[in-house]
């Protein structure tokens, strides 16, 4: 039954229910450089409508009653927020003064169970990075909204925006669960609500620079408004709230950053500080209340050079062609802090700019290499980074330390995710390979064999991670995509030869990652390296994929003629994005096909189709592994 539009997966049929082609592209010269395709998703809940269709019986009396139960309640609701604000605390405030960006993880197993994330995340401390100073000095009760409207704006950045007739009433009259997807091509930016099949999309914008990432808040995301954050080849910024077609811009022509983003990733459960990784191989912390500042990057010499890394490393010397003395991006991180930053140390007394916060928040050197994605960690505590040197970089977010680096086995690494329950991270590179690593236990787990090119995206199907068996899914420019089952009981038959060393165990692996949550290790105290070399073939076990599924594809880019239009074939357009919501899965290629392939359908009783729940690893389910 396998065909261009349907495949067979264990569970049943996935089939494309609906696909969006990309725009008419233009001519493109040997010298332009054409950005891949990107995806970026988010359900909002919309209320049932305001006016019912027929009237009830408190309409047809006069009297509001629901509505005025819905005011009294956000009126209560607003007094019980500004108790907790003015409630003693010993944490400062992020700049927006917002207390989500004081981030807890929430409880998410019973209180009788006793987690990894319970033991791993008890004692919660909050670090310089998620709390700064307020801007003003003063508390905000929400945050704000972009400043400019897109429609009238008379910016050269922004060329175009096209909207679809009617879509404030249009949104009015959503209901219940809706998704939105957007996506780059070209210079174009696309939103879309996921399901309709609607050919045009919701909202059109053209810019004079080609985006090349994009995220969208989560934790902001209502009928009322989107957050969204465009990063593009340029190094400018746009926050974007489509609903309001309103924007705001960061970095204005690269003022802190010229290089081109690479990814761009909002903090979890913060309303205002996201992340974006550059070419130049930096990660930047912006907050988006927070204006541009006069900034310049301390560029790392040697070792001992950067103050805010006073500990020596004792690692240095096991990189022999690294010279003595100069930095070495595979065992440390190079944090520049700009001087409006609380603990910055600025000579010549206090600072002039005292008590009014800019952008950057943070400024982090990873590589000399481009860093080309990262991720953050179920708990928002660690950020896993890939580079074109081919490694990959666990750092702790709120010590900013780099806490491991893994080598892949040959190339860059060009995909980066984290499993649901954060035992895990997955990594797709230009060997051709899928790399499972336990960041707990400081090793590689698998590799995952089956594209025969460069994997271009990896993600985990997180409704079918149950914490032992890890359902993800993978494409490349093999034009495959493919799905994987990993099963935790491969980790009990890794194929080590004979004279190598053992592997750490989980305790000693719980006691280090425990530490590191604690505050009490230090690159001094750790007799373990930071940087991991990758091991061969026979020392890794391999795991074969649940299924393959081969597209090929050609794109057809019109040429604008005088008299007719000429139809062009050029090369194969390739898969580059690979994205789960919970009822599809949806790729995307180089130059902008989305497609929507919607799950089978679960039919209940049925032994062949088994979901999974998504659960936290109990103690004992870690030591059965160790």
């Amino acid at each position: 039954m396998e065909n261009d539009s349907a495949f067979v997966a264990p569970e049943g049929v996935y089939s494309v229910t609906e696909e969006h082609k990309p725009p008419i592209l233009p001519a493109l010269s040997s010298t332009t450089q054409l950005y891949p395709t990107r995806l970026s998703t988010v359900t909002v809940h919309f209320n049932h409508s305001k006016h019912a269709s027929s009237p009830g019986l408190a309409q047809l009396l006069g009297a509001n009653l629901n509505k005025d139960l819905r005011r009294d309640r956000e009126r209560e609701k607003e007094r019980d927020r500004d108790k907790e604000k003015q409630q003693p605390d010993d944490r400062s405030l992020s700049s927006s003064d917002t207390p989500d960006d004081n981030f807890t993880p929430p409880d998410v197993t019973s209180p009788q169970t006793t987690t990894v994330q319970d033991l791993l995340v008890s004692q919660e401390h909050h670090h310089k990075l998620f709390a700064h100073p307020s801007v003003s000095g003063k508390k905000k009760a929400s945050s704000s909204k972009p400043k400019h409207n897109m429609r009238t704006t008379s910016s050269t950045f922004i060329t175009r925006m096209q909207s679809v007739e009617g879509l404030n009433k249009f949104l009015a009259n959503k209901q219940g669960e809706v998704t939105f997807m957007f996506c780059n091509s070209g210079k174009t930016f696309l939103w879309y609500e996921v399901g309709t099949k609607a050919k045009e999309p919701l909202t059109r914008i053209s810019f004079s620079a080609f985006p090349t990432c994009h995220d969208v808040n989560t934790l902001t995301a209502s009928p009322e408004r989107l957050d969204v954050v465009i990063g593009f080849n340029t190094g400018d910024l746009v926050w974007f709230d489509p609903i309001a077609s309103r924007y705001g811009r960061l970095n204005k022509q690269g003022s802190i950053s010229s290089s081109p983003c690479t990814a761009v990733r909002w903090v979890p459960a913060s309303s205002t500080l996201f992340l974006v990784s550059h070419a130049d191989g930096t990660i930047i912390v912006y907050d988006k209340e927070r204006d541009d500042g006069v900034f310049s990057v301390t560029v790392p010499t040697t070792q001992t050079s950067n103050p805010y890394f006073p500990q020596s490393n004792s690692h240095l010397s096991q990189n022999q062609s690294q010279p003595a003395g100069e930095w070495d991006p595979l065992t440390t991180m190079y944090v520049t802090v700009p001087p409006w930053h609380p603990e910055a140390n600025v000579s010549g007394g206090a600072r002039a700019d005292k008590g009014v916060a800019k952008n950057p928040v943070s400024h982090w050197r990873l590589s000399k290499r481009a860093v080309v994605d990262f991720a953050f960690s179920p708990d928002v505590k660690h950020v896993a980074a890939i580079s074109e040197d081919g490694c990959l970089r666990v750092i702790d977010a709120f010590a900013e330390q780099l806490v491991d680096c893994y080598a892949s086995y040959f190339g860059a690494l060009t995909s980066v995710a984290w499993s649901p329950d954060g035992r895990l991270i997955l990594t797709g590179g230009q060997d051709d390979l899928l790399t499972i690593f336990s960041p707990w236990e400081q090793r590689v787990v698998a590799r995952c064999q089956g594209h025969s090119s460069f994997v271009s995206a990896v993600a985990f199907d997180a409704p079918k991670c149950d914490g032992r068996t890890y359902r993800f899914g993978s494409v490349g420019e093999d034009n495959k995509l493919i799905l994987w089952d990993f099963s935790s009981g491969t980790l009990h038959r890794p194929k080590l030869q004979h004279g190598h060393h053992p592997r750490v165990s989980m305790a000693s692996s719980i006691s280090l990652a425990a530490a590191y949550r604690r505050g009490t290790g230090s690159a001094t105290q750790l007799s373990t390296p930071k940087y991991h070399p990758a091991p061969s073939r026979n020392e890794v076990s391999a795991v074969q994929p649940v299924l393959v599924c081969y597209r090929p594809s050609v794109i057809v880019v019109y040429l604008p003629n005088v008299r007719f239009t000429q139809v062009k074939h050029i090369e194969a357009d390739m898969l580059c994005c690979l994205t789960f919501i919970p009822r599809a899965l949806l790729t995307a290629t180089k130059f902008g096909h989305v497609r929507m392939w919607v799950r089978p359908l679960v039919i209940p009783g049925n032994p062949r189709r088994r979901t999974h729940g998504r659960q936290v690893l109990s103690i004992s389910d870690l030591q059965d592994v160790g």
